[in-house]
């Protein structure tokens, strides 16, 4: 998720074309009050590649189901009741069908990330359209909506073994990742994100590393700019970063290469967002008069970049784009910032990617853990399709290359964090 320095190909040139003209479009009341508009992010729904997707998954019906629900309540505390318990049962049922577990009710492989995706907005859709019998305000309806996009995103449901006794599995360390929603829709709506399908691949489970057992909690987020300044991001992590033995959030980044981001800067390049909103800015935060220029990962990355963890390489990216101090224009550093300059690009670019890493990285340092928390951020390779299937226009939803990409990119990144895992203990002995 780094639109703004790719240089490959076909995918480079769509990106840096879409910062062309970007469209503001978010949610507005219709003419004559009443309930919202639905978003553009929602509009796509009504697409054949997404109806395709969640009938042959089995998540067609969640949409209707869940609209149902919200027609039978009667009040706001029943709407919430409504909105919390189908948000998570939508998490669990991607993290179960993922992982193997009950029936995969469609005949699209069972590791695809994209029914989560596309059944949270059929949700989001019904309800932010919803016009209840009851009075139901603006902020009652943000706040179902914020409710909503929490639990079905894993956010609520990040079960961390709490401490190292007997009682919770002694030497169990606790891990926390995250993922993203798919992006760059409009270039192609078939997209599948990576790094949302090792979420659901990775959400509770054990992975046995060279310091012990390691319980993984993951949380997938929106690919909206609004959701960050809003806080969306501190808000889910603040509470559980100080109870975690590492840290990595990821997204997809560069074809054919997983990376280590050294350095995270504080800056916004304007790329659009799945609402097709540009921002270009400062990265938006709370306290800013403290806010550094630059962040850095305290992930083990030498370790990462020497184990042999997959078919891909796994580089140590260092390289970075500041405005020098004194300059005005900005320059590329290959071995990270010089003192005093401002940013413009951080190793993962300057688009959500690199805005999560800085914002958790950020919170880390704030904590007082820089020292003691290793954490960071992991670009996975782009997903690519299968030969000859790479037409958006005529191009099947699914093919056996594109399924075992994503399988190969699931596995490295759990072998990554494996890595990652010891080697911090390491560390500490």
């Amino acid at each position: 998720m780094r639109p703004i320095r790719v240089r490959i190909g076909v995918l480079g040139l769509a990106l840096v074309a879409g910062l062309a003209a970007p469209t503001a479009a978010t949610a507005a009341p219709e003419a004559g009050g009443g309930a919202p508009a639905p978003t553009v992010e929602e509009r796509r729904l009504d697409g054949e590649v997404p109806l395709e997707i969640l009938r042959r998954s089995g998540f067609a019906a969640v949409a209707p189901a869940f609209a149902r629900g919200l027609g039978r309540a009667d009040s706001y505390r029943e709407a919430r009741a409504v909105v919390a318990r189908e948000g998570a049962a939508l998490w669990r049922r991607a993290v179960d069908r993922v992982q193997g577990r009950g029936p995969a009710r469609g005949d699209l492989s069972r590791d695809d990330d994209r029914p989560l995706y596309w059944a949270r907005l059929g949700m989001t859709r019904e309800l932010r359209t919803w016009e209840p019998g009851f009075g139901l305000s603006e902020r009652q309806r943000a706040a179902l909506l914020t409710e909503l996009e929490r639990t079905s995103r894993g956010q609520t449901d990040l079960r961390l073994p709490r401490g190292h006794d007997d009682r919770h599995g002694k030497g169990v360390k606790r891990v926390l990742l995250t993922g993203f929603d798919p992006f760059t829709l409009d270039r192609d709506i078939r997209i599948s994100n990576p790094s949302g399908a090792v979420a659901l691949a990775l959400d509770g489970t054990v992975i046995d590393t060279a310091d012990g057992p390691a319980r993984v909690e993951t949380a997938v987020f929106p690919v909206r700019w609004a959701d960050f300044a809003e806080g969306t991001v501190e808000r889910a992590l603040r509470p559980y970063l100080p109870e975690v033995d590492l840290f990595t959030t990821v997204s997809q980044g560069r074809v054919g290469r997983f990376d280590v981001e050294r350095t995270n800067g504080a800056w916004r390049g304007g790329f659009p967002d799945n609402d097709n909103v540009s921002r270009t800015e400062t990265v938006p935060v709370a306290e800013p008069a403290s806010q550094p220029q630059w962040t850095t990962t305290t992930l083990p990355y030498a370790a990462i970049t020497t184990a042999d963890t997959g078919r891909f390489p796994v580089y140590d990216n260092t390289s970075v784009t500041e405005i020098p101090a004194g300059g005005d224009e900005p320059v590329v550093r290959p071995d990270g910032p010089t003192p005093g300059s401002t940013a413009r690009e951080g190793g993962g670019g300057n688009y959500l990617s690199n805005e999560i890493a800085y914002r958790a990285t950020l919170l880390r340092d704030r904590l007082g853990l820089h020292g003691t928390l290793p954490g960071g951020h992991v670009h996975t390779p782009v997903l690519q399709f299968g030969a000859g299937n790479t037409d958006p226009a005529t191009g099947a939803v699914t093919d056996p290359g594109f399924v075992r990409n994503r399988l190969d990119i699931v596995a490295q990144t759990r072998a990554i964090v494996g890595v990652a895992v010891s080697a911090a203990g390491a560390d500490r002995d």
